[in-house]
């Protein structure tokens, strides 16, 4: 049987409601109009967004491969982005030069408050499952979005850029895939490695993470911010892996596990300093008025994954669930 990608999620609101009908073929899309007064990062205009956006990886079951394309959707998608963009543009901080953007991400914070340092320090077993499974919406399909940036670089930066890629997707060996490592922990850690398996469950602040990248990856004029998300994201990864290594070790997660996170620190030490001295300085090299695209693409991760770490840790910290729906009673936490 060929395969058919995973079922539609439950709607969030009217958007994604009306979006999801639309996918079934069982009603309108949303009015363009009805878009500007939805939160740009609420449960509902992030859904919408990620159901548009899912069309151009495995689609879902059920949903005509042609919705991909479908002209209608695309004008409802464009008014969503724009919501969204347009309040990332006026929330992300502005930094000067692409060297002040960087300049952030490359000192540690001394006082040690981030989502990996809870995890290395404090974090429990059912805890770190909701971590995976919310991140699962991306790391099952790790480096995809990033690829669609490929056909907008030339040279120097695309060489380099191309290299990366090519190690996150296992350097040609289908077991050293870095999504299928992902899976292998989620293994680890019972939880079901199914594509698309946790959407329901995941919170609006992981959907913008990966709406994010879909974003800044299917519109050329915005490959500067998508090199300078790829950016921050592989200078962050090492020593974050690092510490989420040492969080799966510490709550005996299994070997897959902590493998996934021990591949990182040291893939990505080296993917950091290909991006920054050959995709960065290549593109600047060929488009040097990209630079407060860079700039922007590297502080807007930062927004977003700040935003992400702060719905997560005050709900653990709380003793509660991060997710929206419950993990199989087998796995979930109890309060």
């Amino acid at each position: 049987m060929a395969y058919e990608g995973p079922r539609l999620p439950a709607a969030r609101g009217r958007l994604s409601g009306a979006v999801r009908e639309y996918l079934l073929g069982s009603g309108p899309l949303p009015p363009v109009e009805a878009v500007a007064d939805a939160p740009a990062y609420g449960d509902d205009l992030q859904l919408a967004l990620y159901l548009c956006y899912e069309l151009h990886y495995r689609g879902f079951a059920g949903v005509s491969h042609d919705r991909e394309w479908d002209p209608d959707l695309l004008r409802v998608r464009a008014a969503l982005e724009h919501r969204f963009l347009t309040a990332l543009r006026a929330d992300t901080p502005v930094h000067d030069t692409v060297d002040d953007a960087l300049a952030e991400l490359l000192v540690e914070p001394v006082e040690h408050t981030g989502l990996s340092h809870f995890l290395c320090d404090e974090g429990e077993l059912w805890q770190l499952r909701e971590y995976a499974a919310q991140r699962s919406l991306y790391h099952l399909k790790e480096a995809d979005p990033h690829a669609w940036v490929l056909p907008r670089l030339w040279g120097r930066a695309k060489a380099a850029m191309a290299a990366v890629e090519f190690d996150e997707y296992g350097g040609g060996r289908p077991d050293r895939v870095h999504a299928r490592l992902f899976a292998d922990l989620m293994t680890d850690l019972d939880l079901d490695t199914a594509y698309g398996r946790y959407l329901d469950a995941a919170c609006a602040e992981t959907l913008a993470t990966v709406n994010l990248m879909s974003l800044l990856g299917l519109h050329r004029s915005l490959r500067g911010a998508l090199v300078g998300h790829f950016a921050a994201v592989e200078i962050t990864s090492s020593p974050g892996s690092r510490r989420l290594a040492e969080a799966m070790r510490r709550a005996d997660a299994g070997p897959a596990a902590v493998h996934f996170y021990d591949e990182h620190v040291e893939a990505d030490a080296v993917h950091e300093q290909v991006v920054r001295h050959e995709v960065i300085a290549g593109l600047l090299e060929e488009e040097p008025h990209l630079a407060p695209d860079i700039a922007f693409g590297i502080a807007v991760t930062g927004l977003l994954e700040d935003r992400l770490a702060a719905r997560l840790l005050t709900a653990w910290r709380a003793g509660r669930s991060s997710l929206r729906t419950p993990l199989p009673a087998e796995m979930a936490h109890v309060s």
